[in-house]
């Protein structure tokens, strides 16, 4: 088949059943709430970053940091504001950031619709990228307060190496989403699914 005619095959690709459209929706719902309800739960629990709530179950490390330990002292909730992107990145004006991931919200609302039955793993992979996303939009547009135009990013698991005394950057759900997301868009780049007529 030539370029000409593959391009056309590919204009007239139909849309997945509305039975997997209902499916991938209802995961990226799930995985938002989770996010969201997260934040909101450990926050409520143990207030702003540095300033722990009256009766909070915390502890100081080091640094001076308060934290409620889970898993000894390698994995504890740590509540944090990230005015930036991973890793605490925060050169781009916040407003370029925040209508970059509206564009970048809307670009994967499109391929998680119009992705084939046949590629799982790319699709799931989508739902994760997406459901992350929008876990930390929604940060941004819905919390701010003061003299900031748009809401910082609320951040709560901490991880601890103690032998190099290094906290991990703290990260949410939303954020596990987007790197287990990645991981999986690269995989699907190397694997060949099989064709697949039910499912997601």
């Amino acid at each position: 088949m030539d370029p000409t005619a593959q391009a056309a095959v590919k204009q007239r690709a139909p849309w997945p059943p509305l039975r997997a459209l209902a499916w991938r929706a209802g995961a990226v719902a799930l995985l938002l709430a989770l996010d969201l309800w997260s934040k909101a739960a450990v926050f409520a629990r143990l207030g702003p970053p540095l300033r722990p709530l009256p009766g909070a179950a915390v502890e100081y490390d080091a640094h001076g940091h308060p934290r409620e330990p889970i898993l000894g002292d390698w994995l504890a909730w740590m509540t944090s504001l990230n005015p930036g992107m991973a890793w605490g990145f925060d050169r781009l004006p916040t407003h370029v950031l925040v209508f970059g991931r509206c564009a970048a919200v809307l670009v994967l609302l499109w391929l998680v619709a119009r992705n084939p039955l046949s590629r799982r793993t790319l699709t799931w992979a989508l739902v994760l990228v997406l459901a992350g996303a929008m876990g930390n939009l929604y940060d941004n547009l819905f919390t701010a307060s003061g003299e900031r135009p748009f809401g910082m990013v609320r951040d709560f698991i901490d991880v601890y190496f103690a032998v190099w005394d290094w906290h991990f950057p703290t990260f949410n759900v939303a954020d596990s989403c987007i790197s287990v997301g990645a991981v999986l868009l690269f995989a699907s780049s190397w694997k060949k699914e099989p064709a697949a007529e039910h499912g997601a």
